[in-house]
């Protein structure tokens, strides 16, 4: 997890946050969150791809996105990750996919939303903490 403490906001473009909606966050959240894997999988060692993709997808599937944020990351929000996680959770998504439930799917949206709002927000340091959380909770198992 070295390489992240170097992790840093790719622009300096400035958002309303108050108009993105939960589902936008969720949509750089996942792309954020799934960076975080990727660099993490990387560190633990050189593989093949193969074996790279398959921890890669153990990490970003919804279901344990969902455990995460049950388990781990709910009671380390603050008041305005929760705001936006409850935003998250409740949006209208157009569609689940068929090999998860409804309940993994939109608290995973949710856990992509809190990524992608810290990012926007360039509260890089706060993501760092909060993918430690999950980092020491992986490691516990």
């Amino acid at each position: 997890m070295e390489n992240l403490l170097n992790l840093q906001k790719l622009t300096d473009k400035k958002l309303d946050i108050k108009t993105v909606s939960p589902l936008t966050f969720a949509f750089i959240g996942d792309g954020v969150y799934e960076l975080f894997v990727r660099e993490y999988i990387v560190n633990m060692g050189n593989c093949p791809v193969k074996k790279l993709n398959n921890a890669k997808v153990e990490l970003v599937r919804c279901e344990f996105q969902a455990e995460v944020c049950k388990n781990v990351l709910e009671p380390l929000f603050t008041e305005s990750e929760r705001e936006i996680y409850l935003r998250g959770r409740n949006a209208h998504v157009g569609h689940v996919p068929k090999n998860s439930n409804v309940s993994d799917y939109h608290a995973a949206t949710a856990f992509e939303a809190v990524f992608g709002y810290l990012y926007l927000t360039n509260e890089i340091e706060r993501l760092k903490f909060l993918f430690g959380e999950i980092i020491s909770y992986i490691n516990a198992k």
